[in-house]
């Protein structure tokens, strides 16, 4: 549920809203549940959530989360934040936060760009990009968040996209229903800077079936030696 009197100022068409709708559904019942966010778009989310929430310093979300989860464990605790904010100033403490397989589970809306603060280049945006911080184009390849979790003996990865409401509903449940570290990565661009910025290097950016397409063609297969890559 929306908290009473809340205005919520995401853009239209934004993919936040099918997570916020999505996570709102299955936490329905659920009583003792806590929601942390960082800084940017994804996190005024934290605000928005009709339960109690903690909005964080920019990269610090999960180390938040996983000290509330460790003073009370019986509260269901959640990050949602953007890929500049766990992919980027965050990593450090997603890297070891995973690795301790703290029960949270992070939901990641990665679109590929620090979206807020007008479209710099952020730790997963595609090689050959041009935004504010990379004119001549992007030179490194993106962060590959599945790559770096499944280091891990123990480890949840599960990739979706907000144009397939059906696929997200079901990749969050078993998010939050697995005891121990669990991650989504939430695919779907910055709708008014892919518009505005990355449409000049990749024009199909804000086609909703370029997300699913790459979701449907890069499935994850479950690996039971390593935990769980949860596969649709």
């Amino acid at each position: 549920m929306i908290r009473q009197g809340t205005n919520i100022i995401w853009c239209k068409g934004c993919g936040l809203y099918s997570v916020f709708n999505s996570v709102n559904k299955i936490l329905e019942n659920e009583k003792a549940k806590v929601a942390v966010s960082g800084i940017g778009c994804s996190g005024r989310a934290a605000g928005y959530f009709d339960f109690d929430s903690a909005n964080t310093l920019h990269g610090r979300a999960i180390p938040i989360a996983e000290g509330l989860k460790r003073a009370n464990e019986k509260l269901n605790v959640f990050v949602l934040s953007g890929d500049g904010d766990l992919l980027g100033i965050g990593l450090n403490h997603l890297i070891h936060c995973a690795r301790r397989n703290t029960d949270l589970t992070v939901i990641c809306m990665n679109n590929f760009i620090y979206g807020m603060t007008g479209g710099q280049a952020s730790p997963t945006t595609e090689k050959g990009s041009i935004t504010k911080t990379s004119p001549r184009g992007m030179e490194f390849e993106p962060i590959n968040a599945q790559g770096i979790l499944i280091a891990n003996k123990k480890y949840f990865y599960a990739r979706t996209t907000p144009y397939n409401i059906e696929h997200l509903n079901e990749c969050l449940k078993k998010a939050f229903a697995h005891k121990g570290f669990s991650f989504v990565e939430v695919r779907g661009p910055c709708i008014t800077n892919a518009r505005r910025i990355l449409k000049k290097t990749i024009p199909e950016i804000t086609k909703p079936y370029r997300d699913v397409k790459f979701v449907e063609e890069n499935r994850i297969l479950e690996d039971d030696e390593c935990g769980v890559n949860f596969r649709v």
